[in-house]
């Protein structure tokens, strides 16, 4: 699931958060073979374990679209909320620049998943060497999360099931049984789909699995 376009290598190092709107459940035993982070023993109960990977925040830079940004991505998946709005003040102003009371920063969550939008200024741009993994379980929600989030964007950066939104965020929109076709054994079949996949822009169950099958 490679951004493929002439300005970036589809063998470009990719960071991606993986958002999902189903919650994972995991056998008991599967606890014991998962690397845990560090202050964590064996045998710590999976909901501390989960408790403990939210302390990580995703950051997310913006020139004044911070609120817009957190209200579209609330809008767009599912158990989602803003969780507080922070204003600019006087306090620092002769550093920042800003007028009191517009907003400086939001706090949302995705799913549970917390992120802060910043409005810092125009000295930093999103870009695709970091991106958002949607895992999809059916058309329906590649069609949801394709729509929802590019409505508005650059849509000569879209490839591949990758797509930047209106505020240059880069989103993967990927359905899980795609993961299965580029892993199969046979890699005849997994060549026919990765083939498919690379032609297309929004990703097509049925013309991938088509594909996949010959």
């Amino acid at each position: 699931m490679w951004p493929h376009s002439g300005s970036h290598s589809a063998q470009a190092s990719v960071c991606s958060l993986r958002i999902s709107n189903r919650a994972v459940n995991r056998r008991d035993d599967q606890r014991n073979t998962i690397e845990l982070p560090k202050g964590i023993s064996k045998g710590t109960s999976h909901l501390t374990v989960e408790m403990s990977l939210k302390k990580v925040t995703t950051c997310l830079w913006f020139d004044g679209q911070a609120e817009e940004a957190a209200n579209l991505y609330t809008s767009v998946f599912a158990n989602s909320k803003i969780t507080f709005v922070q204003r600019y003040s006087d306090a620092g102003k002769e550093t920042h620049g800003r007028e009191p009371g517009t907003v400086m920063a939001v706090g949302f969550e995705l799913n549970g998943h917390p992120f802060v939008g910043l409005n810092g200024g125009p000295q930093f741009r999103f870009s695709e060497a970091i991106s958002f993994q949607i895992d999809c379980v059916d058309q329906a929600e590649v069609d949801h999360f394709w729509d929802k989030l590019g409505e508005g964007g650059d849509d000569a950066k879209s490839r591949c099931g990758w797509l930047a939104d209106r505020f240059g965020v880069s989103w993967q929109v990927i359905p899980t049984v795609l993961k299965d076709m580029l892993a199969a054994t046979d890699r005849a079949r997994a060549d026919r789909a990765t083939k498919a996949m690379m032609g297309m822009k929004k990703l097509d169950i049925a013309v991938l699995q088509q594909a996949f099958d010959g």
